[in-house]
């Protein structure tokens, strides 16, 4: 109640002042006039005069105060109503909003800029989601409607009663790959979902690296062995507090990666060192590159930089990007170094993880 009333008494106030301004406005112009075309009126004639030149004046400002009152009303009636139906639009799942700034609203610090500035880059960034995620269920349908086809086709394929012993072998062994490779598919998926959950549980814990990843390439020993590729190892003593089982995923992708695109006769080369105030590890193959462009989408899930050998290989995709993900939760990072036909290097880097020679 106190709080109106000081509302009525200020605009009281505020009109009382600006009429006394406005009858002195007009007292020095009708004073200017009679000075100047040099003419007299009774002073009753003269104050009434004053007076209706006075009232003409305020009603003037009146009016123009109310017309550009009712203007910027207008303008922020249209700006709201404009953010309304931008939220109702990305609600709908459309996400090609561009809300323009009020005229006189658009200097930096300006809350109604601001607003106009976070809607758009909410929209955008949605926007964006929301193409990665149409992208990756296509990628998702797309890799699992391959293995599918073919055992589909080679299970009719064995409903034939013409189909000698070989031949039933043959497309069983098929069979067996294809959902060999379906199940891999199904368990990435599930592994980078976990990895990027809140419920994923990140349990470090002090352990030798240079054994984890020697242990790692004893592993592969039945692949490398097979193509008589020669693997060389550089490793440092060096104690790491990581996520080891996490890591183990990472050496053995990479790993598996080397072998798989390294020719007959190959050479694979692992190191692990200090350098400075970080700890390094690089892969180094003699396989077949990859070219600069496909080195930018490498880490993207479901890319396939030659995906004709990939999927000859049974590759999803999806490895590279779990590893890149694992060095990101240990806050390090990978690199990439590579030209077609001269091999390839990754390098990852540890600089924030505690560690030292032993």
């Amino acid at each position: 109640m106190n709080r109106t009333r000081l509302k009525m008494l200020a605009g009281f106030l505020t009109a009382i002042v600006s009429l006394s301004l406005c009858w002195m406005a007009a007292f020095y112009i009708t004073d200017f006039i009679y000075s100047y075309l040099d003419i007299s009126f009774r002073p009753f004639l003269t104050q009434l005069i004053n007076s209706l030149l006075g009232f003409f004046i305020f009603s003037g400002v009146m009016f123009v105060i109310a017309r550009f009152s009712v203007r910027q009303r207008n303008n922020h009636i249209e700006f709201f109503q404009s953010i309304t139906d931008a939220m109702k639009q990305i609600a709908t799942g459309d996400y090609n909003v561009n809300l323009n700034k009020i005229s006189g609203h658009d200097n930096p610090g300006d809350p109604f800029g601001e607003i106009v500035d976070n809607i758009n880059y909410m929209a955008k960034e949605l926007g964006e989601m929301e193409q990665m995620r149409q992208e990756f269920v296509s990628n998702v349908s797309h890799e699992i409607q391959s293995p599918l086809t073919s055992i589909s086709g080679f299970a009719r394929a064995l409903q034939s009663d013409k189909l000698n012993q070989d031949e039933r072998q043959h497309y069983l062994s098929i069979i067996e790959t294809e959902s060999q490779r379906l199940s891999k598919i199904s368990d990435n998926l599930l592994k980078l979902t976990y990895l990027e959950s809140e419920h994923h549980l990140f349990e470090v814990k002090q352990y030798r690296l240079d054994k984890q990843i020697r242990n790692s390439v004893l592993s592969c020993e039945p692949q490398w062995t097979a193509k008589n590729i020669e693997m060389n190892l550089s490793l440092e003593k060096t104690d790491i507090v990581a996520d080891k089982e996490l890591l183990d995923q990472v050496w053995m992708n990479l790993l598996n990666n080397a072998i798989k695109f390294t020719p007959d006769e190959g050479n694979i080369h692992l190191s692990l060192y200090h350098q400075q105030n970080q700890l390094i590890f690089e892969i180094t193959d003699t396989g077949i590159g990859i070219t600069e462009e496909e080195q930018l989408h490498l880490f993207e899930r479901f890319y396939k930089a030659d995906k004709a050998r990939i999927r000859n290989a049974g590759g999803s995709g999806l490895g590279l990007s779990i590893v890149k993900k694992i060095i990101d939760m240990h806050e390090g990072t990978i690199l990439v170094k590579s030209k077609p036909k001269e091999g390839t290097t990754f390098k990852i880097s540890f600089g924030d993880y505690p560690h030292h020679n032993k």
